[in-house]
């Protein structure tokens, strides 16, 4: 009933995976959320971790594209900042502009992951799109007012998954 919602991989977040991980099951690109999944979705501007984090993936050579559902001039300041291509109002959970991004960026799915914190929203989109996701928890209390309803739904679905072992943790794989 909820396979739709079974993600690849589950984080408690983006923080505690180590870059190698990608390489180790062969990704080459990572879309990542940024609203709760890298930072608050009040930054306009990436946190001290973000930045050594985004930078440390790079360095694993792996090519990095902030996707997100917010609004163009906050996800614009946030992606310039890193010097990172971005999408802005995604349409997420829809899967439409994220295989765009992939043609475009000539990213084969079976070496593309997305990375975010929501079901309704990235888990849905990445199965959509046919690629990995690694979900993982949100990382700051505070959501937008539109998150907050998915949330509802995402609460007792997660729970769900978390009670059936659904939520194969990355750790697992990378050890």
């Amino acid at each position: 009933m909820f396979t739709c919602f079974v993600p690849t991989y589950h984080a408690t977040s983006i923080y505690e995976v180590d870059p190698s991980f990608y390489k180790a099951v062969g990704v080459k690109n990572l879309l990542i959320d940024l609203d709760n999944t890298l930072d608050s979705y009040r930054l306009f501007v990436p946190s001290e971790r973000a930045v050594i984090l985004l930078k440390r993936l790079q360095d694993e050579g792996l090519n990095l594209y902030i996707l997100s559902n917010n609004h163009g001039p906050r996800v614009a300041s946030y992606a310039t900042k890193m010097n990172l291509p971005y999408l802005h109002s995604a349409r997420k959970p829809f899967a439409f502009k994220v295989k765009k991004v992939l043609s475009e960026n000539k990213f084969l799915p079976s070496e593309t992951m997305l990375v975010g914190d929501q079901l309704m929203t990235d888990v849905l989109c990445a199965k959509k799109a046919k690629i990995r996701v690694l979900l993982t928890e949100k990382i700051v209390t505070e959501d937008q007012w539109t998150t907050v309803v998915n949330r509802w739904f995402d609460r007792p679905i997660r729970r769900h998954l978390k009670k059936k072992g659904l939520l194969k943790e990355w750790v697992t794989v990378h050890e």
